[in-house]
Order: structure tokens, then sequence, then C-alpha cells
């Protein structure tokens, strides 16, 4: 078998004091280069800086070695003598023993004994190479060795229950979120593993065989299909990484329990803005537009950079691993062949070879800016001390020295960030638009208010003159009633008139009978007292008519005087009302000018604004002309986007309902026994149509939006109503989209569906959205203060559906992994109604089931040995205990696993001694104790027994 060094073993001899090669330093000592400050961009801003423009320097492979420490296979093995190496920390050597008379010695960059802790190893290997990546150029941190060697444990421990344990991944990923700026920055991360030559997304382990791209004129390599997530906080990528770590393919060999059968790659995509300012930022500029042209000189800058953290799979021999047959025989070979030709690389990069055989593996292509390329690498080699694996030790120094030759020129990489300024221009866009039509609104508002003024003053006008016509025709009637009452006055005049000449006539008769009567007189003495008589009666009736005569003279005369009067009246009437009018009109038509002119001047300075306002546009389209072609294509693209979307509903809603249903049980659940998130079984046709189905899913997501989506939970069509769960139950199966559902109320949605819905399709869809919610722990706290653990249990009571019972199964179950909940669940009847599914006898649901109470198990076990909680499980009384003791032997390996473990951690608990006894419980226990498939479960049943003394009594 080929060394994983490259080439056969021994074809190198190793050199004493090893010096580094082209364009390093010595072996003990590597300087680091000073990151390049960003160039400051041309005035123009335009584009974006290429790497000629950027800062290169050579920097050389830092090599670091650690020493495994002695396990107890060590000690009992080893013959002559008990370790073949020898280790010289301060003077960072190493000297190989081949034997009591032969060595070797080496130097590296760093030299770390068996006690040397996680913290040193990651300040001095990776730290130097991840403030290079926060600098803005691309790093790569390697762990390279033997398997069993320590590889994992340096670079992917978390160290959950011990802080100080945790590895090189965890402590960069601290390290680079607490440099950055959660406004400005972002962090984004992909975790690959490279298993028989098949790229494989360990954070979607639906992606499998993702294609690697090589960027022809930068050489960039880039994984398209890869999923790429954005991490929020530390513990978000603690959670990432546990889960990534659980689909990892691992096997017991023997050189490891747990041995990694896959390398494993995580990739740190790091972008942080930096602003430079224009050199003729200074300058002033005298206009209307000075914060546009002040915010236009300062270009957005972003650096992009890539650090990758890679966890190789150990070399190993057939022989000495026990991999001699089946898969693990496999893959041993596609591991042992990607190692052989990345030391091929190594050995021609250390060599100056003009060809590097960097195409013969998918390891050595997702490798090529490591070793030769532009990014800053360090390399970490792990070897254990046992003398029976010399060789192996050997090679793998062999490679780290080889490694110390390559020098990688590392460059420096900054692009303008147009989409920024692009936000931004259309930003002062707006506000320019918005302050425009505002003035333009101010213009209209003043001018319609002058027009409402001035419509005022001519109606005020018109009622002037209509008051004016009326008080003249008012006038008119008073001088015609005047006229006629004249015109009366002068008849009776002219009566009295008439009156008075008949009464002059009677006088003139009576003066003619008086002369007569005096004449008589002396005739007729005898009539002469008669005469004197009628002659007095006569005078006095005379007088009596001259002074009527005078009266109604003089009333005459008195209404002549009172006419003259009525007709100076009138005349002066007439007179005063025209010079009224005439004044009035006079003001009116004055006021009426100065209003005239008022609006023409502020008609001009509103037309001098506008003008202004129209030159400013201008010079902002000078800007934004290059936008536009830009923006017409994304509303093509929209446009096009719509119609797709309106074709794919056509196509959602004309698919069967067995293809849907399946496309939707994307039922994620965590298990608190496996330590990580699965996905639960599904066809093979189900498989190969579930990435067609989310990307429909995400589409009709991003066009139609989530809470247009739960607005259709409501629907009284039953149809819509069904497609629009199974979305959500779609949409909830992604952790980036659970936060929004519940915050849009998705979760009330869903809650409020599962009670009032009748139909089965409902229940079942709405209980997988539950289960994929309650993967996030603070869902899970939500869910149970809402009611879903009962509602959950109603659903269960009601329904015989094996698929819905595998659904509210998977829920209840990931309820169950959260110990803060298991009162209330127990309460609620959760853990009742999951005891009571097992009548449907579906393997899927009976598999849900055992997970279930497996984590209720494991977590009640802990909080019990953590002093949290005292007493019986909650378990035994709804019958759990008794199932797990007469459970059948049928169930998948998987299954029986699960059951296994969960009666183990029941075990520990002495409160439940006497229940285990009378359940007939001991002799389950012993026979998990002796054919157990897990060693762990083995040994945790053996401990049981032996330190519960009331447990030995029964099997004595």
């Amino acid at each position: 078998m080929a060394s994983a060094g490259g080439g056969p073993r021994g074809s190198v001899r190793p050199e004493r004091h090893v010096q580094t090669g082209r364009g390093g330093n010595s072996g003990s000592s590597s300087t680091r280069t000073k990151s390049a400050p960003p160039k400051r961009p041309s005035s123009s801003g335009a584009k974006s800086s290429t790497d000629s423009d950027n800062a290169a320097d050579a920097v050389r492979v830092r090599v670091a070695v650690r020493l495994r420490p002695k396990n107890n296979e060590d000690f009992i093995e080893d013959g002559d003598f008990t370790s073949c190496v020898e280790l010289q920390p301060e003077a960072k050597k190493l000297r190989l023993k081949k034997n009591n008379w032969s060595s070797e010695l080496y130097k590296f960059d760093e030299v770390f004994t068996e006690g040397a802790s996680q913290r040193r190893v990651y300040e001095a290997v990776a730290k130097p190479v991840v403030e290079s990546v926060l600098e803005g150029y691309n790093g790569t941190v390697m762990a390279y060795g033997q398997t069993g060697t320590g590889k994992t444990y340096t670079m992917a421990r978390l160290g959950k229950d011990d802080p100080s344990e945790r590895g090189i991944m965890v402590r960069a990923l601290e390290d680079i979120l607490a440099s950055i700026s959660s406004l400005t920055d972002s962090v984004a991360i992909s975790y690959l593993q490279l298993y028989l030559e098949s790229v494989q997304d360990l954070l979607a382990p639906d992606k499998t065989n993702i294609p690697i791209v090589e960027d022809p004129k930068s050489g960039d390599v880039s994984l398209p299909g890869a999923a790429v997530v954005e991490l929020r906080d530390i513990d978000h990528f603690n959670e990432l990484l546990h889960f990534g770590e659980a689909n990892r393919y691992a096997a017991n060999t023997k050189l490891n329990t747990e041995s990694s059968r896959s390398h494993a790659i995580l990739v740190v995509h790091v972008q942080r803005s930096v602003k430079v300012k224009d050199e003729n930022e200074g300058a002033s500029v005298v206009s209307s537009t000075d914060d546009l042209l002040a915010a236009s000189n300062r270009v957005p800058i972003v650096l992009k950079s890539k650090l990758l953290i890679v966890d190789l799979a150990g070399s190993e021999r057939i022989d000495k691993s026990g991999s001699v047959e089946g898969p693990m025989l496999e893959e041993a070979k596609f591991i042992n062949l990607s190692l052989t030709s990345l030391g091929k690389c190594i050995n021609a990069l250390a060599e100056n070879c003009p060809y590097i055989p960097t195409r013969d593996s998918k390891l050595t292509r997702l490798l090529r800016d490591s070793f030769g390329g532009t990014a800053r690498t360090s390399l970490i080699i792990t070897i254990g001390p046992s003398a029976r694996y010399y060789s192996e030790t050997s090679s793998t120094i062999l490679f780290g020295q080889r490694a110390m030759k390559i020098v990688n020129t590392v460059k420096l990489k900054e692009e303008v960030d147009y989409e920024s300024l692009y936000k931004k221009l259309e930003c002062q866009v707006d506000s320019l638009t918005s302050e425009l039509e505002r003035i333009q609104k101010i213009r209209q508002d003043e001018k319609a208010k002058i027009e409402r003024k001035l419509r005022k003053q001519e109606e005020s006008l018109a009622e002037t003159k209509r008051t004016f016509t009326t008080k003249c025709e008012n006038l008119e009637k008073e001088n015609d009633c005047m006229t006629m009452e004249i015109k009366k006055l002068m008849e009776e005049l002219n009566d009295e008139r008439d009156q008075n000449n008949l009464l002059s006539g009677r006088i003139v008769e009576m003066e003619m009978l008086l002369s007569q009567n005096k004449q008589q007189q002396l005739e007729n003495s005898t009539y002469k007292k008669a005469l004197s008589d009628s002659t007095q009666m006569y005078e006095d009736r005379i007088k009596e008519l001259l002074e009527q005569v005078e009266k109604e003279q003089a009333r005459c005369a008195y209404l002549e005087l009172e006419m003259r009067g009525a007709r100076q009246e009138v005349a002066n009437n007439e007179n005063s009302s025209k010079m009224q009018e005439n004044s009035k009109v006079n003001e009116l038509q004055k006021e009426l000018r100065k209003l005239k002119e008022e609006s023409r001047n502020e008609i001009q300075h509103l037309e001098a604004k506008n003008s202004e306002l129209l030159s400013e546009k201008d010079l902002i389209y000078e800007e934004l002309k290059s936008m536009q072609e830009k923006v017409m294509q994304e509303a093509r693209q929209r446009r096009s986007l719509e119609d797709e979307i309106v074709k794919l509903k056509k196509a959602l809603s004309e698919s069967n309902a067995e293809q849907l249903e399946r496309g939707t049980s994307m039922l994620r659940t965590t298990s608190g026994v496996g330590g990580g998130a699965i996905y639960l079984p599904r066809t093979g046709k189900s498989r190969d149509m579930i990435p067609n189905q989310k990307d429909t899913i995400s589409k009709i997501f991003e066009e139609v939006g989530l809470s247009n989506i739960l607005a259709l939970l409501k629907s009284e069509d039953l149809d819509v109503q069904i497609h629009a769960v199974k979305v959500v139950a779609n949409l909830a199966a992604e952790d980036i989209n659970q936060e929004k559902i519940v915050e849009e109320g998705g979760l009330d949605a869903l809650l409020s569906l599962l009670e009032t819905s009748e139909n089965t399709t409902i229940h079942r869809v709405t209980a997988g959205a539950l289960a994929n919610l309650a993967m996030n722990g603070s869902n899970q706290g939500l869910i149970m203060n809402k009611g879903g653990a009962g509602l959950l249990a109603n659903v269960a009571n009601k329904n015989d559906d094996p698929q819905t019972l595998r659904m509210v199964a998977g829920a209840i179950a990931n309820l169950c992994g959260n110990e803060k909940l298991h009162v209330k669940l127990k309460e609620d009847g959760g853990i009742k109604a999951l005891v009571g599914m097992v009548r449907s006898g579906h393997v899927d649901v009976i598999a849900q089931i055992a997970r279930g109470i497996a984590n209720f198990a494991k977590c009640e076990s802990r909080a019990i040995s953590q002093g949290h909680r005292k007493g019986r499980s909650l378990l035994i009384d709804d019958g759990a205990l008794k199932w797990m003791v007469t459970s059948p032997t049928t169930f998948s390996a998987s299954t029986r696993r699960h059951i296994e473990l969960a009666f183990c951690h029941l075990s520990q608990n002495e409160e439940n001694t006497r229940d285990i006894i009378t359940s007939g419980g001991i002799k389950e226990l012993v026979r998990i104790s002796q054919e157990s498939t897990r060693d762990d479960i083995r040994i945790l049943a053996k401990k049981a027994l032996n330190s519960n003394p009331a447990f030995l009594r029964e099997i004595q």
C-alpha cells in the first residue's frame, strides 16, 4: 500500500535539521507577513480592485506536530521500548527512533507534547490564520495523520461538557464572530465531507455528489450546490457543527472506536465592509445637490475572505485497522487514494515541478488554493508514540517536512460593494423625488389657496352686486309707491279745489240772495228779523267754509312739501347707492389686482424653484443611467419568475395527493440518542422528488410571502388549506425559516388548525410542521405553553392512520428531549398518547415512539444525576416500562437500541427498582448486558446491575 505521504514508503530519506524550501524561513520559526492595507480606489469608484492591484506576500506553509498520549493498548503491546518518538519542544524538534540505536531528528514550526492544551494548540497553529482571514486574506488550517492520533479531537471537538476541550473549529468561529460587526459584516459556513470520492453536504444530507467548479480566469474553486448558512451566534454554529458531525460517516476499527471514514471540510465565508473615502472629498461643491455629491464620493469596499478548516480522514493500513472486507475496505481504499494524491501534489510543489497533479483527486482540487495558492496555510500533523506504528509515524512526519517547503502567495481580495452603493443612490433618489413631490404639493396647495381666495372675492363681489341690485329695485318700488301716493294726494287736492270752487259759487249765490234780502227788507219789515237770523246763519256758515278752505289750502301746501322732500330723498338715495357701489367696485378691483399680482409672483417663484429641481434631477439622472439597465433586467427577471410561479402553482395543484404528501413529509427530528438531527426514511421516489419540490416551495415562498401563505391556512377551501399547510411544513424543515414562521403567527395558526380541523391530511401535515418547529428549544416551550401537547394527544387518540401517527409521535418525541417540559408534557397527556400509539403496530410509528421514550429517559436520568429532580420516573405510570419489557425483538436494530437505551437509563434510578423487578425487567436488563449490539449500552446495563443490590439479589 502506498504511504499517505505520497509514493512508496521509505522512498525519501529523512534529512537532519531540515531547512525550508523556496522563499521560506528556517524550520524553527515562520515570519507572519503584515497584512497589506486596502488600497484606495479611484475617484470614479466604478471598478473593483484586481489581484494585481493588491499587496501579495510570499508566506511558507507552517507545520506543527502534536503527540497523542499513550493509551492502554500502547502500554500492553509495546515491545523493546515504550515510545518511538522523543520531543524537544523548547528547540521545536522531534527525534524519531527506529530502534535503540538508530534515530532521526526533525525540526518543525511548533512541537506539542501529550499534555498540550487545546487553547495553546489553537493560538499557535490556527489563530494567526484566523487573524489573516479577518484582514481579508484566504486561509487554511488542516490536520493530517494516522487514524486514531487525535485529528478530529484537535479540529472538531465541541467541548460541551468541558469548555477547555473545544477544538480549532469552535475557537476559530468564536474569534471571528467576536471581531465582526453584526450590522455591516456577515459570516456564513458550509460543512462538507468527501466520502468515496463524492462531495456530500453535512448540513443538508440529501445533497450528494456536489460538483466542483473552477473559475478559468481566477482559478477559484467553488461548490455551487452546497448549502451556505449565515451564522447568528456561536450557539447557532455549535448546533450546525453538532448536526454535521452526526451525519459524518464513522466506524469502529482496531485503531479507533469512532474512526472518521471521510474527509471533513468546514468552509467559512467572511465578508467585511470597509468605507474608503475618495481623494477629492475635500473639494467643496456649492449647489443644491451637496449631500448627493458628498455621498457619492465615498465608495463602499468589501473584503471577502475564505477560511478552510480541514479534518482529513486518517491514513491506515488495512491489516492493522481491521478493514479487510465489506464497505470499510472500500472506504479505506478511497481514503488512502485521496491522501496519496495529496502527497503527490505536496512532493511536486516542494520540488518545484512544472506540473502539479491537482486533478487526480477531488481532495486536491478542493485544497488547490491551500498549497501553492493564495491562502495562508497552517498544517498540524498528529502522531502516536507506539513503536508498532513506526512506519506510519515516519510517513506522517515526512509529509509535514515536505509541506514546510511550500510557499504560498497570499493576496488581499477587496471589491466595491455595488449593492450598497446602489441602495444608497436609490435612497438619495427617493429622497429627492419625495422632496420634489412635497414642493410640487406645496405649490399646488398654495395655488389652490389663492384660487379659493380669488373665487371667494369674486363671490363677494357678485353678492355685493346682487345686494346693490336688490336695493335699487327696492328704491324703485318705493319711488313708485311715493309717486302713486303723490298722485293720489294731487287728486285729493283737486277734489278739495273743486269743492272750494263749489263753496265759492254758493257763497256768491248767498251774497246775491243777501243783497236780494236787503232789498226785500225794505219791502217786508216783518221778514227783517228772519232775514237777520238767516244772514247770521249764512255768515257763520261762510266763516266755517272759509276756515275749512284755509285748512285745505294749508294741507295742500304740506303735501306739496312732503312730495318735494320725498323726491329729494329719492334723488339722494340714488346718488348714495351709486357712490357706494362705485366705492365697493373700486375696492374689489384693487384687491383683485393685488391678488393677481401676488399669484403671478408666487407662480414665478414656484416655476424658478421647479426649474432648480429639474436641474437637480438632471444631475441625478447622470448617476442613475448606469443603474437603469440593471433595474430593467431585474424587472424582466421578476416578470419571468412570476410567470414561472404561475406555472409552478398550476403544476403543484395538478400533482396527485401521494406525491404531494411524500414531498411534504420532510419531518426533521432530534434524536437524544444519536446526538444529532436526522430525516425520517422516505421511498426512493420521494427522495428524488424532494430537491425539485423544495425549489418549488422556495420560489413560491419568495414570491407569495410568508404572511400570505399563513393567511391561506384560514381559507374555507379545503384543498387550498391543505396545500398551504404543506408549504408551511416544508418551510419549517429549514432552520432559517422557523423563527420567521413563529414571528408571523404561524405557530398559533397551526395549533388552531390542529384543534378545529377534522381532516386527516390536515392533521398529518400540521403535526409534521409542529415536529419540525419542535427542533428548536425556544419553539418547544412555546408549543407547550400554547397547549400543543394536548392537541397532539387528542389527534393521536382520534386517528388510526399510521402516517398521521408517525408525524404526531415525531413531534412528541422532539418535545421529550427537553427535561424542563417533562412534567407539563405528562399533565397534558403527551406521554400517555405516545405510548398509546403502539396500537398501530406500524414500524415507523414504533421507531418514533422508541426515540421519544429514549429522549425522555435520557434527559430524566441526567436531571436526576445532577440533582434537579427526584422520585419515580414519569414514564412508569403511563405504561412505558411495561411496553419496553414486553416489546418484541422483531423491531429494527435502531428501534431496539432506543428501547434498550431508555430501559438502561430507567434502571439507573433507584426509585424505579421495585417497578422494574415487578415488571420482570431484570431478565431484560441481563439480556441487554449480554446481547446488545452497542458497547456503550451493554456497559450501561452492566453498571445498572452491579450498582443496585436489589438487582444483584434477584439475579442470584
